[in-house]
């Protein structure tokens, strides 16, 4: 077997699009949630609130005939990939098309803008606004493909199109593409573009926040006064690489992937299982040969939702009892959906290897429904550990659960 480390990392994200923006807002509580005003007019949707990217623009490089095939889900994710390669030491290098460099990239859907001119043609009886790249742009995995075809790479494409787990996924996947030797490295993560669609998602399942008059009040993961989530956007990707081949040429090493866990519950689409999430915990433990408690922090999936947040605290509460630190990056970013995962991985890798880790912002009273845990309330807590843990679940009741290993 081999052993995969992570060279690069990048993304977007409603608190920000570098790790020292996104630093500081974690350490001073600041949340990325804002009302849409422009979803006044959507008749029928409860939520006003949402998390989006700000000063997110693609670069002037990238030409027109390049970004025909992109909407804004797919801009995320390559502009997130190039940056976490510049970071890695391998943009522009000939090793990026030599079939041993792939993909596994994830979203909850394509562009949703592709997506309405296709509605408009059902709709209206027009096929008004299609062209040759409409369906490139709407579909699934129209950001691997993006990806894969800017920077030439050959190697495997993975579509990892899971909703919630769609960037953790990706990550796992990529890992065990190394893991197994099929691959050298591999390019890692998930995006999500911004869309009422998604809010009116959770909007029809009554779950989301309606506290509309105060954003930065939600949403409240864990706590016994939330109210819903909070949908936000975002992209993010990693740079997975083997070991040895990462220092045949010198590369900074941020973290080690040494465990990765997913299955499915195989009993509902909607409504989460304490069990099976329990079960993804201990593979991802059992893969990285760890006891439960060399684990110092576990980034909690937190969606701030009832059912959600109560069957996910007593599957953790189940394996790790109630020391291990915890807390939900979905409190300040909203749920990105395909990027949450790739997002809360290289968000709990910084954090470990700078020995802090952020609160849950607005969980001021632990809902007694919950587990018993070591929530991280109200201020950063400082913690020395060699492993941390980044855990999601998604609709269709998909569960995943990596582990990180700090390098030193």
């Amino acid at each position: 077997m081999k052993r995969v480390v992570i060279t690069g990392m990048a993304g977007f994200s409603p608190i920000g699009n570098d790790w020292q923006t996104i630093r500081d807002n974690l350490a001073a509580g600041r949340s990325g949630i804002v009302r849409m005003d422009d979803w006044d007019r959507y008749d029928g949707l409860n939520t006003r609130l949402a998390a989006p990217v700000r000063d997110f623009a693609m670069p002037a490089h990238y030409t027109r005939k390049a970004l025909r095939s992109m909407g804004r889900v797919a801009q995320l994710g390559v502009y997130a990939t190039e940056l976490a390669l510049e970071d890695a030491g391998l943009l522009g290098s000939e090793e990026l098309g030599n079939g041993r460099v792939g993909v596994s990239f994830g979203s909850s859907a394509g562009d949703s803008l592709a997506l309405a001119d296709f509605g408009n043609m059902l709709m209206n009886h027009s096929s008004d606004g299609l062209n040759a790249n409409s369906y490139i742009k709407m579909m699934a995995h129209t950001t691997p493909v993006n990806i894969g075809v800017h920077f030439g790479l050959r190697g495997r494409v993975i579509t990892t199109s899971s909703a919630c787990t769609s960037g953790s996924q990706g990550i796992g996947y990529a890992y065990e593409a190394i893991k197994f030797g099929s691959q050298d490295v591999m390019v890692a993560g998930g995006s999500e573009g911004l869309c009422a669609t998604e809010a009116a998602v959770f909007d029809t399942l009554y779950a989301t926040s309606v506290a509309n008059g105060t954003p930065h009040l939600s949403p409240r993961p864990f706590d016994r006064d939330r109210d819903g989530l909070v949908i936000g956007e975002g992209g993010g990707a990693l740079i997975l690489e083997e070991l040895e081949h990462a220092r045949g040429r010198g590369a900074r090493i941020y973290a080690e992937i040494v465990g990765f866990g997913t299955n499915s519950d195989g009993t509902h689409v909607t409504q989460p299982n304490a069990g099976t999430m329990e079960v993804a915990i201990r593979q991802a433990l059992e893969s990285a040969a760890l006891p439960a408690s060399s684990v110092g922090y576990v980034s909690a999936h937190g969606t701030a939702t009832g059912r959600g947040d109560i069957a996910e605290s007593r599957a953790t509460a189940a394996v790790f009892g109630s020391n291990t630190p915890i807390s939900s990056l979905k409190s300040y970013t909203g749920h990105t959906l395909g990027a949450c995962g790739v997002l809360e991985a290289w968000t709990a890798i910084e954090m470990m290897s700078e020995g802090w880790f952020c609160p849950t912002v607005n969980l001021d009273n632990v809902d007694p429904e919950c587990a018993e845990l070591d929530y991280i309330m109200h201020e950063i807590r400082k913690v020395d550990t060699e492993y941390v843990m980044s855990n999601n679940f998604a609709f269709g009741g998909i569960n995943t659960s990596l582990i990180f290993k700090r390098w030193v």
